[in-house]
C-alpha cells in the first residue's frame, strides 16, 4: 500500500513537471519567433533590406521549422524526449540571442532558419511526453494546457516589445531569448523519460531504426498520415489567414484603428486559449470525432460573423468567437496523433504531420491578400468556410479514429 502511494506521488510530480516544462517551452518558442514580426519594420531600415526581402525572414523560419521537426522527431524517438526537448530549446535560445550580434542580412537569415530548426523539434519531443505521462482520458486537456503556453508567448513578446523597442532598440529584445537556456538546464535536471519510453528501449536488444517510412507502413496508415496532415494544413490556413488579416479587414470595415490593438490581440487570444481548454475537455469526454465536428462545423459559420459586424464591438466578439472555434482544436492535433502512432515513432509523426501543416498551411495569409484585391469579403470567408467542411469531411473518413472514444 506505502509503494503504491509512494508510485503515485512520483507519478503525479512527474506529470506538473511534464505539463510545467512543455507550457512553458511552447510559450518561449512562441515568443522568440514572434519577435520578428514586432521588429519587421525596424530590420528594414537598420540592415537596408526590401520589404521583400524583409518577408524571407518569415519564410525561411518556416523551412527551418519544417526540417527541425523531421530532424528532432526522429532523434527524440532514438535517443529520448528529455534530451532532445533539451538540445532544441538550446538551439533556438542561442539563435534569438544571436539576433543581437547580426550585421548583415545573410547572418539574420541564417539565425532565423536555426531558430525554426530548433522550435520544429520542440514541439513532437513535448507532445510525446506529455501522451506518455497522462492517461488517454487526460490526454486532450494536458495537451490543450500546454498548447496555450504557445498563445501566452505572442502576448509576453507583444508586451515586451512595446516597452523595450522604443527604449532600447529592436537588438535588445532578442537578448530575451538567451531566458530559455536558463530553462534547458531546469528541464534536464527535473525530467525523465517516461516508463513508455523506457520500455520500449528495453524491449529492444538495440536502439531502434526510426525512419519516416513507418508512417507511410501500409496503405490505411499512409491515408491517416495524409488526412491528418490535411485537416492540419487548414487548421494553419485558418489560424495564419486571420490573425494577418483581421485588424487590416477591421480596419477597412469600419475604419477603426485597431491593427495595431493590444486589446484585439488579447481579447482574441484569449478567446483561443478558451477554446483550447474546452475543445481538450470535450474531446476526452466525447472523442475525437464529435469534439472536431463540433468546432469543425461552428467555425464553418462563424466565420461568416466579421461580415455582419456593424461596429468596433461587435467585431471584437465576432473575432473572439471565430478564435474561440478555429483555433480552439490546435491542442487536440498532438493529442489523437500521439494516440494513434505507437511510441516509437509517436514523436516523429507529431512533428512531421504539424511540420506539413505549417509549411504549407503558413502560405494562407500570401492567398487572402491575393484574393483581397479581386473578391469581396464574404467571398473569402465562404472560402474558408469551404475548407474547415472540406476538412470534416476527411476527419469522418479517417476509420482509425472511431477506435479513440470516450475512455
Amino acid at each position: 500500500m506505502e509503494n503504491t502511494q509512494k508510485s503515485h506521488a512520483l507519478t503525479s510530480n512527474n506529470q506538473k513537471w511534464v505539463i510545467a516544462s512543455t507550457s512553458v517551452g511552447q510559450m518561449l518558442e512562441s515568443m522568440d519567433i514572434s519577435f520578428i514580426s514586432f521588429t519587421l519594420t525596424s530590420i528594414i531600415a537598420s540592415l537596408h533590406i526590401s520589404s521583400a526581402a524583409a518577408g524571407m525572414l518569415s519564410t525561411i523560419t518556416t523551412f527551418g521549422t519544417l526540417l527541425g521537426g523531421i530532424l528532432f522527431g526522429l532523434l527524440a524517438d532514438r535517443y529520448g524526449r528529455v534530451k532532445i526537448l533539451t538540445y532544441t530549446i538550446f538551439i533556438f535560445a542561442f539563435a534569438t540571442a544571436g539576433v543581437v550580434f547580426a550585421k548583415d542580412f545573410t547572418t539574420l537569415l541564417i539565425l532565423r532558419f536555426l531558430v525554426g530548426l530548433g522550435a520544429g523539434g520542440e514541439y513532437g519531443a513535448g507532445v510525446a511526453m506529455i501522451c506518455e505521462s497522462f492517461q488517454k482520458k487526460q490526454l486532450g486537456k494536458s495537451v490543450s494546457i500546454s498548447t496555450i503556453g504557445g498563445q501566452l508567448g505572442s502576448i509576453v513578446a507583444a508586451l515586451l516589445a512595446a516597452f523595450m523597442v522604443p527604449i532600447f532598440g529592436w537588438r535588445a529584445l532578442f537578448l530575451v531569448g538567451i531566458i530559455p537556456i536558463f530553462f534547458a538546464f531546469f528541464i534536464r535536471r527535473h525530467l525523465k523519460e517516461s516508463p513508455d519510453f523506457i520500455a520500449s528501449m528495453e524491449n529492444t536488444k538495440k536502439r531502434p531504426k526510426v525512419s519516416i517510412k513507418k508512417l507511410f507502413a501500409t496503405p490505411k496508415i499512409t491515408y491517416q498520415t495524409l488526412a491528418l496532415s490535411t485537416m492540419v494544413i487548414v487548421q494553419i490556413a485558418g489560424y495564419y489567414g486571420l490573425i494577418n488579416w483581421l485588424p487590416s479587414i477591421m480596419q477597412k470595415q469600419l475604419g477603426l484603428s485597431v491593427s495595431g490593438s493590444s486589446l484585439w490581440m488579447i481579447v482574441t487570444i484569449t478567446g483561443m486559449s478558451a477554446g483550447m481548454l474546452t475543445f481538450g475537455t470535450i474531446l476526452d469526454k466525447l472523442g475525437p470525432r464529435k469534439a472536431f465536428g463540433i468546432f469543425l462545423l461552428v467555425a464553418a459559420f462563424a466565420v461568416y460573423g466579421i461580415t455582419i459586424a456593424i461596429n468596433g464591438f461587435t467585431l471584437l466578439l465576432a473575432s473572439t468567437v471565430i478564435g474561440f472555434f478555429s483555433n480552439g482544436m490546435y491542442g487536440g492535433y498532438g493529442a489523437i496523433i500521439s494516440r494513434l502512432y505507437p511510441t516509437e515513432i509517436r514523436s516523429t509523426a507529431n512533428n512531421f504531420i504539424m511540420g506539413i501543416g505549417r509549411a504549407i498551411g503558413g502560405f494562407s495569409p500570401f492567398v487572402i491578400g491575393l484574393l483581397m484585391e479581386s473578391h469581396s469579403l464574404f467571398m473569402i470567408m465562404g472560402m474558408l468556410s469551404c475548407l474547415y467542411i472540406f476538412s470534416f469531411i476527411i476527419m469522418m473518413s479517417i476509420s482509425s479514429l472511431k477506435s479513440l472514444t470516450k475512455n
